[in-house]
């Protein structure tokens, strides 16, 4: 008997995806913010983008080793922006709010069609539901939560940001479980990506997985081991409703 369903945010609750266009504004608005802040650059925009770029390689080296998410002022002081050289103390104080930027505009996002009534769904069945999410912004996940209107729906929002532990790491999804005071035999995650979601989930001892793919899924899942498969694979993210009355109905 499936008590507690908890998602994924980009790629699943919502559609996410980066392109040329999204990329370049990304990096307009980060330097037009250093400027604001008396942090010129001093270098063009596509020197600018090399060395962001070359920063998150430098970041995601560390970060997917050890299954870890550092803070904000971490990852832009000491990782992302390093090569500038900024004082510290003056860069320090504005790194959430890069971060923030950086999650709405570098990449595209807009909630699926059909989150809406699946999670009401889901409410009239008595179930708890939660959110297990990787991010490098402190409060984005929770901003957009209510931009989407679906805040009141979740009674926890786990995220990496906020616990220093990334998904596939089984502890993240145990601090979720703890936090809505779930048993992982009786608990679903709906997510896009088998390396992250799927693994990661069944290695926490989750009942069901359920996997939508998104247009990062591909990328995300390259290499990935194939004796790990979800339980159940939707293509509309409202079919997770007919999943769990199918599982509870069998049970």
């Amino acid at each position: 008997m499936i008590k507690t369903v908890l998602f994924d945010m980009g790629g699943t609750l919502e559609d996410i995806y980066v392109d040329a266009a999204s990329e370049k504004a990304a990096m307009l608005k980060l330097d037009a913010m250093l400027r604001s802040w008396g942090l010129g650059p001093g270098v063009d925009l596509p020197e600018l983008k090399r060395r962001v770029d070359a920063g998150w390689a430098r970041y995601g080296v560390y970060r997917d080793a050890h299954n870890v998410e550092l803070k904000p002022v971490e990852i832009w002081c000491d990782y992302i922006l390093t090569d500038f050289a900024f004082p510290r103390e003056r860069l320090a104080p504005h790194c959430e709010e890069i971060a923030h930027m950086w999650e709405v505009t570098y990449y595209h996002r807009q909630l699926r069609p059909g989150v809406k009534p699946m999670l009401e769904g889901l409410k009239e069945m008595g179930l708890k539901l939660g959110i297990v999410s990787n991010t490098a912004a402190l409060y984005q996940v929770f901003d957009i939560l209510e931009e989407y209107g679906i805040r009141d729906y979740f009674q926890d929002v786990t995220l990496s940001s906020v616990t220093g532990l990334r998904k596939p790491c089984p502890d993240i999804f145990q601090v979720a479980l703890r936090q809505t005071q779930s048993q992982a035999c009786e608990s679903a995650y709906v997510g896009d990506t088998v390396s992250r979601d799927i693994i990661g989930s069944k290695k926490a001892g989750f009942g069901v997985s359920i996997q939508i793919c998104s247009q990062l899924t591909k990328m995300k899942d390259a290499g990935v081991d194939p004796a790990f498969r979800p339980d159940y694979m939707v293509g509309d993210i409202f079919d997770v409703l007919s999943v769990i009355r199918q599982v509870n109905a069998a049970t």
